[in-house]
């Protein structure tokens, strides 16, 4: 397991995995989450060059740079370096549009697809990093979550949302009720 650090906003890289919307719709892109993305980062920790790592899925319109006629979804995952390296060197052939991330663009990060910035001012350590290193910690229970599944069987979505619906009921972020 990797201890979740805050990221070197100097060497954050970025790099992404195609999948079609027939895999969201099936649900199978469970199951490349837990193949190929797993993969990914597992070859980046395994080469000891990441702290840090989150991924989260996006398109055209939300963060991948690709054309405008692209239609196909990515996981998009960002990491953080130990070293200044260039990891077109060892990331899988199916990682993609890998590219150093601009430091001024994880400072302005903006949690949802609404766009709602995230105010670090809330925060005892109030830096984006802290942010950053949070939504890590959520990525690393996620694929230790697939990864709790015998390795011969395709999750059914119905499961990650029993366990994903404990963090509503947890924080009552979805009220049953009126307060």
């Amino acid at each position: 397991m990797l201890k979740v650090e805050k990221p070197d906003l100097e060497k954050m890289w970025e790099t992404f995995i195609r999948f079609s919307w027939d895999d969201l719709s099936s649900g199978a892109h469970i199951g490349l989450m837990r193949e190929k993305v797993a993969d990914a980062i597992a070859i980046l920790k395994a080469k000891g060059k990441v702290s840090w790592y989150c991924f989260t899925i996006h398109d055209k319109n939300s963060g991948v740079p690709t054309s405008t006629d692209d239609e196909y979804l990515y996981f998009h995952i960002m990491f953080s370096l130990t070293k200044h390296i260039n990891p077109l060197d060892f990331l899988p052939i199916y990682c993609v549009l890998t590219r150093k991330i601009d430091p001024e663009r994880v400072n302005a990060i903006s949690i949802n697809s609404r766009g709602a910035a995230f105010d670090v001012s809330l925060l005892r350590d109030e830096s984006i990093e802290e942010v950053w290193r949070i939504i890590g910690e959520q990525c690393e229970w996620l694929l230790k979550l697939l990864h709790s599944f015998k390795d011969n069987v395709n999750i059914p979505v119905s499961h990650i949302k029993l366990f994903l619906n404990s963090y509503v009921d947890m924080t009552a972020l979805v009220a049953r009720w009126s307060c």
